[in-house]
């Protein structure tokens, strides 16, 4: 009895974006989320034509969500792709001490997140780059896409040519941390 007297609760998420962006929510999905500190109110809506969409201060934007592998998704909302990755507070805590425990000298693999053309190459080999800089141009769905490194370090090498197709997952540029 006292089981089935239990409220449904809610678990708590995080969503990490690709420079490590950390966005709080609650599972079931509520009608206000943080977002850049400020608590706000967001609807998640589906259309009886199977099309999803976000009212967000009374405007809609279409999402589709483009790839989910395990707890890594790639959305687009209103033609923009986001790569981000969905943490309980546990593996969250768990990936971020692997990550202090990798080799400061490591090389840190960026890699395309969608296939497409690379339209410009924004780094250098040698050159210097911060974590959330973009480095490449990759245009997709004749979108123009920012590719931002996940590191500060040094370019390494850069795998691709400014014109080039590249596959989801391939290789762009490698960074030294530094």
């Amino acid at each position: 009895m006292a089981r089935a007297a239990k409220k449904k609760q809610s678990t708590k998420l995080i969503a990490l974006s690709s420079t490590n962006k950390a966005y709080e929510f609650k599972k079931p999905l509520e009608k206000r989320i943080k977002y850049q500190g400020k608590e706000v109110d967001i609807k998640l809506h589906e259309d009886p034509k199977g099309f999803s969409y976000i009212v967000w201060k009374n405007k809609k934007y279409l999402l589709d969500v483009i790839e989910k592998k395990q707890n890594r998704y790639t959305i687009m909302v209103n033609g923009v792709w986001h790569s981000f990755t969905v943490e309980t507070p546990v593996s969250l805590k768990r990936k971020r001490y692997l990550e202090q425990q990798v080799d400061a000298s490591a090389a840190v693999s960026i890699e395309a997140p969608m296939p497409g053309k690379i339209v410009d190459i924004l780094v250098e080999v040698g050159g210097e780059v911060k974590e959330g800089e973009p480095i490449i141009i990759l245009e997709a769905m004749k979108m123009q896409n920012e590719i931002t490194s996940h590191i500060t370090g040094i370019v390494q090498s850069i795998s691709v040519k400014k014109g080039e197709s590249v596959m989801k997952d391939d290789v762009l540029i490698e960074i030294k941390k530094g």
